[in-house]
């Protein structure tokens, strides 16, 4: 079997990569790569490893291994981005009671005076005009939230459940007040912003563990 130039080339800058490096990837890519260009699977392998299809695998490697040569130059000196304590338990709380559809106690989180930007449509002010944003959210299924970084901030990344591999098809920010959600800004309708921004997981997109 000839052997790509390219793939040679993409083993070597993989094989160089340190930790921080593959921390810019999203899990599934992180997983897929490690998996064959470090640990030497065979796509069947990985496909089984991971639950995903050869297609999925194939994407994720692509696109991680093109995420890793883009940060192959980063400065070594540069700290890796993490969530302190306070932000991730804040974040994990909020994303828990999302994600099982628990509305009334994510509610139970807005200040009083909670604002909400739906990103290139409508603004809305006050815990009554927020909460008709969640039942909104209760009618559709293709989200699943994960606590992550976007651009080095905390947020919240929304990945489809049905497109199992796929990166982030957009995010959340949320400003507090204390432990209460001060403001929303959901880039849901501008998911263009998604695709130059640097986005981080800290967890697993399909919920599992």
């Amino acid at each position: 079997m000839a052997i790509d130039d390219r793939e040679l080339a993409d083993a070597r800058v993989i094989a160089s990569a340190g930790l921080k490096a593959f921390m810019y990837l999203p899990i599934s890519h992180r997983g897929c790569v490690i998996l064959m260009d470090v640990l030497g699977y065979s796509l069947r392998e990985v496909s089984e490893i991971t639950g995903l299809s050869i297609p999925a695998v194939k994407a994720a490697l692509h696109r991680g291994r093109i995420r890793i040569r883009e940060v192959g130059n980063v400065n070594a000196g540069t700290s890796p981005p993490v969530l302190s304590q306070g932000d991730l338990r804040r974040l994990a709380k909020y994303v828990d009671r999302f994600n099982a559809r628990d509305f009334d106690a994510v509610r139970d989180m807005l200040a009083d005076d909670v604002r909400l930007e739906l990103v290139s449509r409508v603004r809305m002010e006050g815990r009554q005009e927020v909460s008709r944003y969640f039942k909104n959210y209760s009618g559709i299924y293709d989200w699943h939230l994960v606590p992550g970084l976007v651009d080095r901030r905390p947020a919240i990344l929304v990945f489809n459940p049905n497109s199992v591999g796929d990166a982030p098809t957009h995010f959340v920010l949320l400003d507090w007040n204390g432990d209460n959600v001060a403001s929303i800004r959901d880039f849901r309708h501008a998911r263009y912003v998604a695709e130059s921004a640097e986005m981080i997981p800290f967890g697993s997109p399909s919920g599992s563990s």
